[in-house]
Parts: structure tokens; C-alpha cells; sequence
């Protein structure tokens, strides 16, 4: 036998359990709380977990040769959103699931719908979206994983779908808020580490209706101390396929899977945008106190004068969260602070900012804010009720032309100022959003659900408050942001 195929076999070979992965959404009764443990590292979504695949009253069940089965599910999206003028959003399709063997798992969804809505939280934020006339717009939603499971220390993925990085409702870090992307992904857990690598493929709109590609490559190591301390370190890098003088392709230094990218990037020569980042989780039972910091660019100079020079860039995040369980009742609770410095997250242009497709890659908000959330979640058998409400400090810009830090696809060129910048710099902004959901579970595997939603968000820009009433049929296995 060829000693490389022995080899193979050898790894491929060691034991481990039946696994799958995970989908990033984050709902109840999980909630990312779990029990103490230092070989879980709750912080890195979508788990990889070991779980035997479920099958639901509406799926269908195909047997495969040499295979377990081949579940196929329907993914249903049917919404109304009732104000001034009715929106609506309408989507088909589904879902495929099946462990092959012991260690390949494979998943792919797929929704294909159209729509009309004027408001921005109601349009989906799905892979390929082809606008049409006025606020019309038909979309595809793709996402998928193939996940192979060697051994007990790594796992390899690739497909198209969102990660996140955090405890929290939002990520200054790594959100599933934007589109998904194309990615391929390593994992190492081993002792009480778990070790994520993750290469990242955006696209942009560029002129003549045509797309441009840039990627993005992260670490991410996750270290637990004790039972309720976990530490992680993450870096992350943005970089363009070429400029005026440059077609590298994916840069071959950033595949490397130990890396500082700071350095690297100043031995390329380049001008990457990289991003550094720690993140802290203190456990106690069945609550969570966690906080994270950012950096984007930072001189320490400038920052000891006092100077508030514009990219001195850095975000934050600190919050406390848990959850009560009886019999038949789940309780989840939270309590987050989210800030950003101006021109956080940005760049000189699209090419090179942490945005994919339009929308920022980490908060919503992109940068210059400050925001306070809560939220409460009451699960009781097959009803979800939800409550949550944000207040929020932003900086809107008042020209295209000048930037004054909080749309990340506005140049930082264009910066009015260099030094003496702060939050809510701009047309100063106080915004709040409530939101009150009721949903009835219709089937556990596939999630569907029909819900209402009521919501309330007012702000001083616009000075006109805003009330609308979402109620639909879904099938919740992704997030669906309407609480910014």
C-alpha cells in the first residue's frame, strides 16, 4: 500500500462520534449558555457538535447507499409588514441535510423569493438579491456546509453562509448581520483550546453593473482558563485581489495558518486593513458576563495627548446575560453596550473595508455610535414570546462627499477634521427601537414558525416615529435582523 493513502486511512480512521454543524442562529432554549465546561467554547459559531440528525413531521427521509439518509426539508418564508403602505416578502424552497458517514456532514438550503418593502430591516439579506423597479425586489438565498470531522481535534468546512464571533446579540468582532459569503474554514480543540482559521471571499458592486472581489482571512483562539473563564485572541484581515500595479490573488502569506497579520502586512508592503481583537467571558451557572475590544488603527502617541486624532479607531462591547429554567418554562435574559469610534471599520475604499456586498461584517450600526439593548425571551412548550428595546447614539453624515465615520463604504479620505473627532460627530442622532414578537412553533426540526411582531422606533433625525406590524410563516434557521 502507498504510504501517503496509509496514512490517510490512519487519521481519517480515529475514532470519533456521529457529528454535524450547527446553524448560527441563536434562539431558545440554547441561547449559547451552556453548562461549565473547559472543552466548550460557546463563542465560536456554528458549534460543531456531535448530534444525530433529527427528522421532522415535513421532511422526507431517502435512503442512501453506504449512507445514513438524505433529509429534505421545506423552507417557507411568508411575511406581511403593515404601516403606511404594506410590504410584503414571499419565498420558497429547501433544505438538505444528511450524514454520510460518521465524520461528513452535509447541508445546503436554498429559498428563492420576491418582494416589495421600502424599509431596510424588512429586505432580505440574502446571497444574491436583483433589485427591480422602485423598492421591488426578487431574491435567491443560497447557504450551505460540508464539514468533515477526521479525528477528535479538527474539523473542515467550506460553503456559503455566515460566522460569528462573541457572546453577544451583536459582534464588534465577526456577525451573521450582513450576506453571506463564500468560506472555508479550520478547527482545531485540543486540552482546553479551540483554534478557528477562516478564509473569507466578498464581492463589491463595481461600475458597469459589474462585481469586484476582495477576501479576508481570520484567527481566532479561544482559551479556556477554568470552567468559567474563557480568553480569545482574534485577528482578521482585509485585502484586495489587485490594484494599479499588483494582481496577487489570494495572498499566499495570508493562507498561513500561524500568523501575526500586522507584521506580515508591514513586511508586504501594504496597505491590508487588519483588524486586532480580545474578547473575555466570566461564566457563573447559567449566566455569562462578557465584553469585547476591536482595534483598527491606533497610535499611542496620539492617543496619550488627547488629541481625539480620526484614526485612533477602536469599538467595544460589554454585557451580562442568562437564563432560568423550569419544567416546561425558559426564561433568557440580556443586558449589552455596544460603542465605535468614527471611521471604525472603514477604509479608504470598498475594496479594502470590513464590509461584504453592501453591509458591514461586525455591527450593523458600522461606526461612530453608541448603543444600550436588553431583551428578554419566555419560552413556554411550543410559544416564544420576545421583548427587546435599544437605544442608540449615532452620527449620520451630511453630505456624500464628507464622511464623518459612521457609513463604512464612505472613504476616510474624506474626513473633515484630524483631530478633535468623537462619537456622534455629524448630524448628531438619538434613535430607539422596541420590539414585542409572539411565535408558535410549528415544528421543532425545521423550526417553522408563524409569528407577529410590533414594532416601535423613533429618532431625532427623521423626528417622526415609526410603528409597523410584521406577521408571517417561516422557517427560522438563520437570523433575520429587524432589531436596528
Amino acid at each position: 500500500m502507498n504510504w501517503r493513502l496509509f496514512i490517510a486511512l490512519l487519521i481519517t480512521n480515529l475514532s470519533f462520534s456521529q457529528t454535524e454543524v450547527g446553524v448560527v442562529f441563536e434562539e431558545l432554549p440554547s441561547d449559547t449558555v451552556l453548562p461549565l465546561s473547559v472543552s466548550s467554547h460557546s463563542s465560536i459559531l456554528p458549534f460543531v457538535r456531535v448530534e444525530k440528525n433529527t427528522q421532522s413531521k415535513f421532511s422526507k427521509s431517502i435512503s442512501l447507499k453506504n449512507s445514513k439518509s438524505l433529509i429534505i426539508s421545506p423552507l417557507i418564508d411568508l411575511g406581511g409588514l403593515i404601516n403606511n403602505n404594506l410590504s410584503f416578502r414571499t419565498g420558497l424552497g429547501a433544505t438538505l441535510t444528511s450524514n454520510f458517514n460518521s465524520k461528513l456532514f452535509f447541508r445546503i438550503s436554498a429559498i428563492q423569493g420576491l418582494g416589495e418593502s421600502e424599509k431596510k430591516e424588512f429586505q432580505p439579506k440574502s446571497f444574491i438579491v436583483n433589485n427591480e423597479e422602485g423598492n421591488r425586489f426578487n431574491y435567491t438565498d443560497i447557504r450551505g456546509r460540508i464539514s468533515y470531522t477526521p479525528n477528535k481535534i479538527f474539523n473542515f468546512q467550506t460553503g456559503v453562509d455566515n460566522n460569528f464571533i462573541g457572546e453577544g446579540n451583536r459582534s464588534m468582532l465577526l456577525s451573521d448581520f450582513g450576506k453571506p459569503y463564500p468560506f472555508a474554514q479550520i478547527r482545531t480543540n485540543f486540552w482546553r483550546v479551540e483554534y478557528m482559521i477562516l478564509y473569507q471571499f466578498f464581492t463589491e458592486n463595481a461600475s458597469n453593473n459589474t462585481l469586484k472581489s476582495k477576501y479576508g482571512s481570520t484567527h481566532v483562539l479561544s482559551y479556556n482558563v477554568t470552567k468559567w473563564l474563557n480568553i480569545s485572541a482574534f485577528e482578521s484581515v482585509v485585502f484586495m485581489p489587485k490594484d494599479t500595479t499588483l494582481n496577487r490573488g489570494f495572498d499566499a502569506e495570508y493562507l498561513n495558518p500561524i500568523i501575526f497579520f500586522r507584521p506580515q502586512e508591514y513586511a508586504l508592503g501594504s496597505s491590508d486593513n487588519t483588524f486586532l481583537g480580545l474578547q473575555l467571558s466570566v461564566k457563573y451557572k447559567k449566566h455569562t458576563l462578557y465584553g469585547q475590544v476591536v482595534i483598527d488603527d491606533f497610535d499611542l502617541h496620539e492617543m496619550i495627548s488627547g488629541n481625539k486624532w480620526w484614526a485612533n479607531k477602536f469599538g467595544g462591547q460589554v454585557g451580562i446575560k442568562g437564563k432560568a429554567i423550569s419544567k416546561n418554562t425558559n426564561l433568557f435574559y440580556r443586558v449589552e453596550v455596544n460603542i465605535a469610534k468614527p471611521y471604525m471599520y472603514s477604509h479608504a475604499s470598498s475594496s479594502q473595508n470590513y464590509g461584504n456586498k453592501g453591509s458591514v461584517l461586525a455591527h450593523p450600526y458600522g461606526g461612530n455610535f453608541y448603543e444600550i439593548l436588553g431583551e428578554i425571551k419566555w419560552q413556554k412548550k411550543k410559544w416564544l414570546f420576545k421583548a427587546f428595546v435599544n437605544y442608540h447614539l449615532y452620527g449620520a453624515d451630511f453630505t456624500d462627499s464628507i464622511s464623518y465615520g459612521g457609513n463604512i463604504y464612505a472613504s476616510y479620505n474624506s474626513h473633515p477634521n484630524q483631530y478633535h473627532n468623537y462619537i456622534g460627530q455629524g448630524i448628531k442622532t438619538n434613535g430607539i427601537k422596541f420590539m414585542f414578537s409572539a411565535a408558535y412553533l410549528i415544528d421543532k426540526s425545521s423550526n417553522l414558525q408563524v409569528f407577529l411582531e410590533n414594532h416601535f422606533q423613533g429618532n431625532t433625525y427623521y423626528n417622526i416615529p415609526g410603528c409597523q406590524l410584521v406577521v408571517g410563516l417561516r422557517s427560522c434557521l438563520w437570523n433575520d435582523y429587524r432589531n436596528y
